[in-house]
């Protein structure tokens, strides 16, 4: 077996082959990560619809499952809640085309004004997202001119989704029934 002397050169040869290949193996794929992360960027979907929210007559989507918490109730119906299946359309008549459907619950939460606790999801039922559904959880005071709610998440091509969603009342019938717009603001990664 021959002998083998390290010099102060080989020394410093290995030490930078070690480095050299730990930079390879170590750094490399953090760099291609990030490469393919920054190429990767968030798609930003506007979405514009009208939700019909029929309280009244035999083709009601909403029932209420909780009276309000004083009898007689309160001016602001605090504690009321009702639960939803309604229309989502691409115009304001209830015969424009069908987009989806808002299913969730509405609760008025506010002693002071009239405003609900609303947690729905936007399940879409036809056209480019048909399949997917958003879900929106915010405070919403009918009276506003404007209200703005969080968009949480979603699910579909709405995965990770955020973003908010902002309802104009478009009609307000005497017996309570509504037509809402809404514009929805929704980023996906």
């Amino acid at each position: 077996m021959a002998n083998y002397t390290a010099t102060p050169f080989t020394l410093l040869l290995r030490l930078l082959t070690t480095l050299v290949a730990s930079f390879f193996l170590f750094l490399s794929p953090s760099s291609a990560a990030l490469h393919a992360e920054a190429k990767h960027k968030a798609v930003t979907h506007k979405l514009h619809f009208f939700f019909h929210d029929v309280v009244s007559g035999r083709n009601a989507t909403v029932a209420q499952i909780i009276n309000p918490v004083k009898s007689p109730p309160t001016s602001t119906f605090l504690g009321m809640t009702n639960i939803m299946d309604d229309l989502l359309t691409e115009g304001p008549q209830p015969t424009s085309r069908p987009v989806g459907r808002a299913q969730g619950l509405y609760a008025s939460s506010d002693s002071i004004e009239i405003a609900f606790l609303q947690i729905m999801n936007i399940v879409f039922t036809d056209g480019a997202y048909n399949g997917s559904a958003l879900t929106v959880v915010g405070r919403n005071p009918p009276l506003h001119d404007v209200r703005e709610m969080p968009v949480v998440g979603g699910t579909g091509l709405f995965r990770f989704a955020r973003g908010y969603a902002q309802a104009h009342t478009h009609t307000l019938s005497a017996n309570g029934d509504a037509i809402v717009e809404y514009n929805v603001y929704v980023m996906v990664p």
